[in-house]
């Protein structure tokens, strides 16, 4: 399996994502990875891994490019003046299929924007939508797309997003009727505003659907297992994925410093141990990160802008799990029959 790599544009810089990028083709020894960036600058960190990763950097190919996009580079602009950036040539390795998947903790607004440019949407789809697996109760987890992509959307662009977010449940997680429900402010039919509304008019007014369509869902009911996807505009869905990723780091500290407060307290930290790391590694963002650009003809994860090499390696475990799912296509194929 071999992925395009676009490491430039995140907080930590090329240092964190190529520690990240040798851990994933450590573990995984058929994997290949082409990491798109400055040359100089990637053979300098990849001469820095600690050495157990280091015999990995001949799988870590490098195509040197000097251009990056900046964070606060407009889509307008990419568009316009980004083909000599890493993260455009990334896209176009996807494109040119010299590799099966893309992903970049770059500029979201400029990865969408050229995203669609490169790769372009699956037919019937009009947009890209962000979307990422939350965990929930009873070990599920429930998918909540748009996360940034489209701040603003129209209804019939809710419904699209409903049927790709039901389709990703049924071929990655094999939810044969997958539960969906719209994200508002109450369930009640006069709430929430007019897009919110007509799309929830839209979806009970369609003659069949191959999911289950549960009307308003409220934030607490993302975590409660009871849905499998949520759909909402990208503003709403990045504010309850950011205050997600901060309540768990919260309720993950807070148990840990109950347990050392008092003597009685660190007894039981000790005793209870290997069920507290068991929770961490649950509630802790870093193994979520990476999210899925979906619509397109081709397979690219948005990785978190401020991620440390553990959480680039997840996203890259994402994509490789996209590729395996050959996800577009089976996308495709679902949205097909009812779109």
């Amino acid at each position: 399996m071999r992925l395009a790599i676009d490491v430039m544009g995140g907080d930590e810089g090329p240092r964190a994502l190529i520690e990240g990028a040798a851990r994933a083709v450590t573990d995984f020894p058929g994997l290949e990875l082409i990491l798109f960036g400055p040359r100089q600058q990637i053979e300098a960190e990849r001469l820095r891994l600690p050495r157990p990763l280091a015999a990995a950097t001949s799988r870590l190919a490098i195509h040197d490019v000097s251009q990056s996009v900046t964070t606060d580079a407009t889509a307008g602009w990419v568009l316009r003046h980004g083909q000599s950036t890493s993260m455009a040539q990334m896209l176009r390795c996807v494109a040119l299929g010299n590799a099966q998947a893309g992903v970049s903790v770059g500029n979201t607004a400029a990865l969408v924007a050229l995203a669609r440019r490169e790769l372009g949407m699956l037919s019937g789809m009009s947009r890209p939508a962000i979307s990422t697996a939350i965990p929930a109760r009873f070990g599920r987890r429930c998918y909540l797309l748009d996360l940034g992509a489209n701040v603003d959307s129209p209804a019939s662009r809710l419904v699209e997003f409903a049927m790709m977010g039901a389709a990703m449940a049924q071929q990655v997680d094999g939810i044969q009727q997958p539960r969906v429900a719209l994200l508002n402010v109450g369930a009640e039919s006069t709430k929430g505003s007019a897009s919110v509304r007509e799309a929830d008019s839209l979806l009970r007014a369609a003659s069949s659907l191959p999911f289950a369509y549960h009307g308003y869902a409220e934030g607490g009911d993302i975590f409660q297992g009871n849905l499998d996807v949520i759909v909402c505009d990208g503003f709403a869905g990045n504010a309850v994925l950011k205050a997600s990723e901060g309540l768990s780091g919260m309720l993950v500290e807070r148990v840990q410093l109950a347990f050392a407060s008092r003597l009685r307290g660190r007894l039981a930290s000790w005793i209870a141990k290997p069920v507290l790391k068991h929770l961490k590694q649950e509630l802790d963002p870093v193994r979520y990160n990476g999210a899925s650009l979906l619509g397109l003809q081709g397979i690219v994860v948005k990785s978190h802008g401020g991620t440390h090499a553990d959480g680039f390696y997840f996203a890259i475990r994402r994509a490789m799990r996209e590729v395996e799912h050959n996800l577009p296509e089976r996308l495709a194929e679902r949205y097909s029959i009812y779109g």
